[in-house]
């Protein structure tokens, strides 16, 4: 009791309040058969019991605070532990195929990559060093985790992609390769040339003993179909749609007649079948779809 009375004036004052009031009622139940003595001892030992709570308190109080410093050392050294391990780990160099689906993966940067079908991309199992490098076949979409520090490279054909953080559409066909920005920037280098390209443009290269050419303005959103599920035509001429449609659903579709190629198309088709697909442009230009074995020509 007397750690209880020396912690804070307020106690004292408190305790000798409570003592003058009981020596005053004494006086007034003089006559009374209570145990005087014995009830001032229990009030002794209710104040006591007080005191000892208020230290089992502070004791539970620095227990947990004790608990909590040891779960933050254990944590400390096992995120160091980590980091020693992985920095001398051996690195591994990682590929990843698709076939006939599309796949999504995150780069050990955290980056995401959506593979087109018939895709593959090679990458180390850690990042180190000053640069970010991948390799890639096919088509890919990437979602670049931004890192000022260390940019993000990408190998495709004979051409390096360079960005910091963005995202936008890689595509290798036939020797070319098609890089659409759909945010950031990124910069294309091809025979010691440099475009850089911003969102909403895009650049198609040749073979390598080929010109850069010129970057260009985006006007659809059809690189988009095996991610977003989505063909998307705003005034895209009918042979754009027809080889994207080619591609996504591995048919043969013929343009019959010349003057059909670049006829304007204007709608969005979501989730359709591709029969669906063939009986909008049919209703739209009033043209023939015909089939002859594996081949769907309009004319």
């Amino acid at each position: 009791m007397q750690q209880w009375l020396a912690e804070d004036p307020a106690n004292y004052a408190y305790y000798n309040q409570l003592k003058k009031i009981w020596e005053s009622s004494l006086q007034l139940a003089a006559v009374s058969a209570v145990d005087t003595g014995k009830a001032w001892e229990k009030f002794q030992d209710r104040i006591s019991n007080k005191e000892e709570s208020k230290i089992t308190e502070q004791r539970s109080h620095f227990h947990r605070m004790k608990v909590a410093a040891a779960v933050i050392v254990l944590v400390s050294l096992g995120w160091l532990g980590y980091s020693l391990f992985n920095r001398d780990a051996p690195v591994k160099e990682l590929l990843v195929q698709t076939q006939q689906q599309v796949l999504n993966d995150t780069l050990p940067d955290g980056s995401v990559v959506v593979l087109n079908k018939n895709s593959s991309i090679s990458y180390p199992s850690a990042f180190k060093g000053d640069k970010r490098k991948v390799n890639l076949k096919g088509e890919a979409f990437f979602s670049v985790t931004p890192d000022k520090k260390k940019p993000f490279v990408i190998a495709v054909n004979d051409v390096q992609v360079t960005v910091v953080g963005t995202s936008f559409n890689i595509k290798s066909h036939d020797g070319k390769t098609e890089v659409v920005v759909e945010t950031g920037i990124v910069r294309v280098t091809q025979n010691g040339k440099t475009v850089e390209l911003k969102a909403g443009e895009k650049i198609v290269t040749g073979a390598a003993d080929t010109a850069m050419a010129e970057k260009q303005v985006v006007s659809d959103q059809l690189y988009n179909y095996y991610r977003t599920k989505e063909f998307i035509c705003d005034g895209t001429p009918l042979w754009k749609l027809v080889d994207v449609l080619n591609e996504a659903y591995g048919t043969n579709i013929e343009i019959g007649r010349a003057e059909l190629r670049s006829l304007p198309m204007n709608t969005t088709f979501v989730n359709e079948s591709l029969d669906q697909v063939l009986e909008v442009i049919r209703l739209t230009f009033n043209i023939k779809v015909t089939k002859t074995g594996d081949k769907i020509i309009l004319e």
